[in-house]
């Protein structure tokens, strides 16, 4: 079991950037996958980007490539999500997921892959 805390949010004008950090506790954090997900209000629960057990395969939503970066640091439990050139469009609470998926060759891209969550972070870009 890991338990997951977001850091980092808060708002921004259009174009700026901001550094999102996951805090783990709990064991073997480098096995698990992690996610960063949104939710805008009205709106589903989408993905931002994952990133594999072994840090090896990284996915992202098309509309963050270029701009969004997801790493992993399993020395210190984190997992960061940098993020360029924001948008209005995408203020959202920003969460943390992770799975246990050590061993496993597949990377969930959907939230019901994941089954731990952090609180959120709120984000909002202004115009």
């Amino acid at each position: 079991q890991v338990q997951l805390v977001e850091s980092g949010g808060g708002l921004v004008q259009a174009g700026g950037s901001l550094r999102l950090s996951c805090a783990a506790s709990g064991r073997s954090f480098s096995n698990y996958a992690m996610g960063w997900f949104r939710q805008a209000p009205g709106k589903e629960r989408e993905l931002i980007a994952v990133i594999s057990w072994g840090g090896g395969r990284i996915v992202y939503a098309d509309s963050v490539k270029g701009r969004f970066t997801i790493t992993r640091d399993n020395a210190k439990n984190t997992v960061y999500l940098q993020m360029n050139s924001l948008k209005p469009e995408e203020t959202a609470v920003y969460y943390c997921a992770g799975d246990y998926a050590y061993g496993r060759r597949s990377l969930s891209t959907a939230p019901s892959g994941y089954e731990y969550w952090g609180q959120g972070t709120q984000v909002t870009v202004s115009s």
